[in-house]
């Protein structure tokens, strides 16, 4: 430890070598190398309920559904009748509404049938008119319908199901708020009855009379008796185009937010989930659109939100993720995607499905997903929301960093989908979280192929958006870029945020620090922006270049371009900002080892800003100001200009507030006030009175007592951790300084 506190040591990042003791992991809680946060973009709340809003298009080889089937009564289970017609959808528009009772019955004319094809699609009331329905007719010679049935349920149909459909032939009459609620009271009864007879599923021999019944049913667009039988077709396991309409039924219902009341007993929510699970995605992809579009509209509700999370819809989504992704299901998953990512996209809001995202491995099916469907950009957005909510979280940020080639495949989409600046700004914001997490997912992401080409490509690009680039050389004074959109910037923000993480791994850093691309453009940022119009843009840019200039080699480009920079710190140093100062600190701290920056900090003033950072009371602040000074002081000539200034009293009064809570801070005050004396040869009469000596020598006696020095720490861990940075970084330099403080008859 003597060797790290010689007279006139410079203050600059310290790595250790070899084994590191817990004392010398405990003096790492302040970095020179410091990782950068920055707050997570802000994603607006999706209000828009249909299936592909105006962004929202699929890609060229992506059609959506065909409409192969309309919400009106069909003959139940029947084949298709026509193919997919590949005409694009556009977005339903459906607008639920109780109509005025009519005495006047008015039936349309039946839906024409394809040629050789016999009609059996009963007749549909008018849309808007509660009246009494048509009376059902007997089944004939044709029908699909047996006669004969069991007597169980022979009886069971005579008895109590037969006049429950008579009945909601007819009570369509009457005023429409009361009809409605009979025919939902009615269609409730129906289920019972069914279901007590066990003749839910495929069992009921008379079937399609019934399904037929409700179909009818739903030309009166009232949307708490549609949900009601959609919930009973469902529990009857209608198959195809009947399928296909009650999930279209069910998805014009979910589009209106003043709906979502009607779903909160999850009855028919249970029912959407079993067709996750079953429906073939290759053979039923409208089917499935239309059932998670539902979702997808629901999961808007916070309430219904809660409600599939208790369903296990992560769970279903699991595995409706792997079934899309494989083989055969490449030309129907796009659309179906696009709705279960947005679902996925909301459910990442609730803090209790964040360890089940990992716990059900959803974060590394949707990294699949992304590297299928990357020419998506609506899809690879979703996931990127997705992934920049989640990352924030360390459980989360850790599943997602142990996933292969994770790294490489969001620096693939972010070179992509470059001109995207939503989808760009959050992943970004998760390859910052991955380069703050550890030394490996640094490396990692480093050495994902690239890696630097397409961070800077990107730099350059959103640098430059209003203009073309200037003409210039490395480090060479250029015209600077026009000032970009708030928008941009903030992509600047996250992307320089991903540099300064990275670079604090010491295979990482020094790469960087040659690169003259890099250091050009955070120069020309540090330049052009200034810190009243974006704080954190110019903080992000200042944290880079304070982690890079730990990196001064003879190859450096920083360091070959160290007057410059420290030229443009002083916009910072000037500004209200704090967090401006404590970055302009960090960096003078790291070029004031070399004597020419030394001196360009005398001639300039800085020192006198140095010194008056002092009085800030934090204890970050004041550790950076104590460095510059420590190197500014490495040169007799500073000395007296330092004293003039009074930062040696300073530097007392800082070591007397703040020394005992910060250990590291302490030893550097020490260090500080130890080189302005000059070392061990020098005298401290001209550095402090007689009565500013005495203070300094009580202090360091008081806080060379470990019982006076840490009777405020009550926690024993804590307790601990303070001890062991008080050996460390404290004792050895104000032992030093004792000693030549002291007269000689008090030595001894």
């Amino acid at each position: 430890m003597e060797g790290k506190r010689e007279t006139c040591s410079p203050f600059i990042a310290r790595r250790n070598v070899g084994r590191k003791t817990s004392a010398e992991i405990v003096s790492e809680v302040r970095r020179s190398l410091r990782v950068q946060s920055t707050q997570r973009p802000f994603t607006p709340r999706d209000g828009h309920r249909c299936l592909f809003g105006k962004s929202s298009v699929p890609a060229d080889d992506e059609e959506r559904p065909p409409s192969s089937s309309s919400l009106c009564a069909q003959p139940a289970d029947a084949p298709d009748c026509r193919p997919g017609s590949g005409i694009r959808l556009s977005p339903l528009d459906h607008k639920p509404k109780l109509p005025v009772p009519s005495d006047v019955k008015v039936f349309p004319k039946p839906p024409t049938d394809p040629p050789g094809v016999k009609n059996r699609t009963a007749h549909l009331v008018r849309s808007g008119s509660l009246t009494t329905l048509p009376p059902l007719e007997e089944p004939g010679c044709g029908d699909d319908v047996t006669i004969t049935q069991e007597d169980g349920e022979s009886s069971a149909w005579e008895d109590s199901i037969a006049p429950l459909l008579r009945q909601m032939e007819g009570g369509a009459a009457g005023d429409s708020e009361g009809a409605a609620d009979r025919l939902c009271a009615l269609c409730g009864r129906l289920h019972g009855a069914l279901a007590d007879a066990g003749l839910l599923g495929l069992r009921c021999k008379k079937r399609s009379r019934i399904l037929r019944t409700l179909f009818r049913l739903t030309g009166l667009h009232v949307a708490r008796l549609d949900l009601h039988i959609a919930r009973l077709c469902l529990a009857l396991c209608v198959t195809g185009n009947d399928l296909l309409s009650i999930c279209k039924l069910v998805f014009q219902i979910s589009c209106r937010e003043s709906n979502d009341a009607l779903f909160r007993n999850g009855t028919l929510i249970d029912s959407l989930l079993g067709l996750l699970s079953t429906e073939d995605v290759s053979a039923h992809g409208a089917t499935l659109l239309y059932c998670v579009g539902t979702l997808r509209c629901l999961s808007g509700n916070v309430s219904v939100l809660r409600l599939l999370l208790d369903k296990n819809f992560l769970g279903s989504a699991q595995k409706l993720l792997r079934r899309l992704c494989s083989v055969d299901a490449a030309a129907e998953a796009g659309p179906v995607l696009l709705q279960l990512t947005a679902t996925l996209r909301n459910l990442a809001n609730l803090r209790a499905a964040r360890s089940l995202f990992v716990s059900f491995s959803v974060l590394s099916e949707l990294c699949v997903v992304l590297r299928l469907h990357r020419h998506h950009p609506d899809i690879c957005t979703n996931v990127s929301r997705i992934f920049s909510k989640l990352s924030s979280y360390s459980e989360c940020l850790l599943a997602l960093a142990q996933t292969p080639d994770c790294c490489r495949l969001l620096l693939d989409v972010l070179a992509k989908h470059h001109q995207k600046q939503d989808l760009v700004v959050r992943l970004l914001f998760t390859l910052g979280n991955l380069a703050a997490e550890s030394d490996d997912a640094r490396l990692r992401l480093f050495e994902s192929e690239g890696c630097v080409e397409t961070l800077l490509r990107l730099y350059d690009r959103y640098q430059r958006r209003d203009g073309p680039p200037p003409q210039k050389s490395p480090l060479s004074p250029c015209e600077p870029p026009p000032a970009g959109a708030p928008e941009d910037d903030d992509v600047l923000v996250k992307l320089i945020r991903v540099l300064a993480n990275m670079c604090i791994h010491p295979a990482v850093g020094p790469d960087l620090a040659t690169n003259a691309a890099c250091v050009q453009l955070l120069m020309e940022t540090l330049e052009l922006r200034s810190v009243l119009d974006n704080e954190e843009l110019m903080v992000n840019a200042a944290a880079a270049v304070a982690n890079l200039s730990s990196y001064q080699g003879e190859s450096a480009a920083l360091g070959r371009g160290r007057l410059a920079i420290a030229k443009l710190m002083l916009k910072l140093l000037l500004s209200s900002s704090m967090e401006a100062k404590l970055e302009a600190m960090r960096v003078y701290g790291n070029l004031s080892v070399h004597e020419d920056a030394r001196a360009f900090l005398m001639q300039n003033g800085v020192h006198r800003f140095v010194v008056t950072l002092l009085d800030s009371k934090n204890a970050d602040v004041c550790f950076s100001a104590c460095g510059v000074l420590t190197n500014l002081a490495m040169d007799p000539p500073n000395r007296r200009s330092l004293s003039l200034e009074g930062a040696a009293a300073k530097l007392v009064d800082c070591l007397e507030d703040l020394g005992a809570a910060d250990w590291q801070l302490a030893g550097q005050v020490c260090q500080a006030l130890w080189n302005m004396i000059g070392g061990a040869n020098g005298g401290a009469e001209e550095l402090l009175d007689g009565r500013g000596r005495e203070s300094l020598l009580q202090i360091l006696f008081t806080y060379s007592d470990e019982e006076e020095a840490l009777k405020w720490v009550e926690n024993e861990d804590l307790r601990d951790f303070h001890r062991a940075c008080r050996e460390v970084e404290f004792l050895p330099v104000a032992q030093k300084l004792m000693k030549t403080l002291q007269p000689p008859d008090r030595t001894a």
